[in-house]
């Protein structure tokens, strides 16, 4: 394993959330409540440009350390949209884990550590640092 374990007890509590508006479907913009976990089932690869830095920005206001970013193990087309974003996202991103744990996802999640607001470093590689 490449990171640390996760912390159950983090997982379960539950951090405060604000709404983002998120791209889906081109026009169509939905309301979503921010958390650690980012499903992306139900959006497109194109739409993971605008979607991806606001999510972590908001996570990063938050407080959330680590995002679980639900891509899915189907075709491979969010997993690959996803890992080309990040190594581009250094601002936000401070690493990331994939395969996620098992008991997070596995091959159909990676991990991303998210950048504190405090203090900033050099871009992290593609480990979350443990």
């Amino acid at each position: 394993m490449n990171g640390p374990e996760p912390d159950p007890a983090a997982s379960a509590a539950s951090p405060p959330t604000r709404g983002v508006a998120a791209p889906h479907g081109g026009e169509e913009i939905i309301r979503m409540v921010v958390g650690r976990d980012l499903d992306l089932h139900t959006f497109r690869p194109r739409d993971l440009p605008d979607l991806l830095p606001e999510w972590f920005l908001e996570c990063r206001r938050l407080g959330i350390p680590v995002v679980r970013v639900i891509h899915g193990k189907g075709t491979g087309a969010l997993r690959s949209g996803v890992h080309a974003l990040l190594p581009r996202l250094g601002e936000w991103v401070c690493g990331w884990q994939y395969p996620a744990p098992d008991a997070e996802g596995g091959w159909g999640a990676t991990m991303v550590g998210i950048r504190p607001m405090v203090g900033t470093g050099p871009p992290g590689g593609n480990v979350i640092p443990g």
